[in-house]
């Protein structure tokens, strides 16, 4: 099995999504860069790199002058300038230079790290991204989005910066916890909800394979995903407009992850982010109630939350979480609502109210 999606950017190829069920081409597809006589680094975490760390440098060491690696703690927590800091400084000990590469093996939080890491040493050097988890294949990896968290706010220290390669390994699918692996669902139901009914009808017909995580129904599922996200990329590829529409849910999401400490993972929050702003965009007549509950029932039948009665936070709360987030625009809650499944649009003029009444309805205040 082998998928390639090429990422463009006005016409021009600029990197390739390779989709493969081993590490085994990983060194081929890194020798087109080309890295010959140069140094690689790989960035990786403390849960990641006993997996696969001895694997991916046993594939890239023979396309390298010298393939290291800085590992650090696993954890959101983990995802801060203090770390950066000591990948900084690592590489200038190693003495890596604009033509050296890192490479970010893992999910989500060592992909961020590595890609802002990248982008800022020596004000910008090559990075590949290989991520692990399904959240980071179908999402964080793809679009050149790399940041770290400030002060517990999410992602608010970044930079676009593109990476040369993306190259996603399936099979690293099967050592996800469940709980990790069912994070994921959260962003591939949102790529529906926004962009594909037909895809997101596909994934609701497909839950029990998606469960079982069917090798071919999930490597499908992971290239339309993909797919979905590398069209919105090369249309904004800076956000300047039509990207926005990928954070639907993350408004909610990101005060939700904030307001927890980050104990639920990214894609539980946005979950709970989409079942907000699915509610929203029914209290607005823009869906039907009747959508809005099933998005819940949907959410849930991946074993996402959809409810806030758990999770002793405030509404009150959220909604002041929510306006410190980097989405606002003029004082005002940038928010992605739906005008039907498949099809969003962001909008500002949601009023605190709207925010407050749909958060209770998430806390239990209305029930189906």
């Amino acid at each position: 099995m082998s998928d390639r999606i090429t990422v463009q950017d006005k016409g021009r190829d600029i990197y390739d999504i390779v989709l493969e069920h081993s590490f085994s081409r990983l060194g081929e597809e890194v020798s087109r860069l080309p890295v010959k006589g140069r140094k690689m680094c790989i960035v990786t975490d403390s849960n990641v790199a006993p997996l696969y760390l001895q694997q991916v440098e046993a594939e890239l060491q023979p396309h390298c002058k010298k393939a290291d690696s800085f590992v650090f703690p696993a954890g959101e927590e983990q995802k801060n300038l203090d770390t950066v800091r000591e990948l900084y400084r690592f590489l200038i000990l190693n003495q890596y230079d604009r033509n050296d590469v890192l490479v970010a093996l893992g999910g989500g939080v060592v992909g961020d790290l590595c890609g802002y890491g990248a982008a800022t040493y020596l004000r910008g050097i090559r990075f590949i991204q290989v991520p692990t988890t399904l959240l980071s294949q179908v999402d964080s990896s793809i679009g050149g989005k790399t940041g770290v968290d400030f002060d517990a706010y999410k992602n608010m220290v970044g930079a676009f910066h593109m990476p040369s390669l993306v190259y996603t390994n399936t099979d690293t699918l099967l050592t996800l916890t469940e709980e990790q692996y069912l994070s994921g669902m959260g962003e591939i139901l949102k790529h529906g909800l926004i962009k594909s009914r037909e895809y997101y009808g596909w994934v609701r017909e497909h839950a029990d394979e998606i469960l079982k995580r069917d090798k071919e129904t999930c490597c499908a599922m992971i290239l339309e995903s993909d797919k979905i996200k590398r069209a919105v990329v090369e249309l904004d590829p800076t956000e300047k407009g039509e990207r926005a529409l990928l954070n639907f849910g993350h408004t909610l999401g990101h005060a939700i992850e904030k307001l927890m400490n980050f104990q639920l993972l990214h894609g539980q929050c946005v979950a709970l982010g989409c079942v907000g702003a699915a509610c929203l965009s029914a209290k607005r007549g823009e869906i039907s109630m009747e959508e809005a509950y099933a998005v819940r029932r949907d959410f849930l039948r991946f074993g996402l939350p959809v409810s806030l009665k758990n999770f002793l936070l405030k509404p009150e709360d959220i909604l002041a979480a929510s306006k410190k987030d980097k989405k606002m625009d003029s004082g005002m809650i940038k928010f992605v609502l739906l005008h039907r499944i498949g099809e969003a649009f962001i909008d500002s003029s949601v009023s605190d109210q709207e925010i407050l009444d749909a958060l209770r309805w998430m806390a239990g205040g209305e029930d189906e």
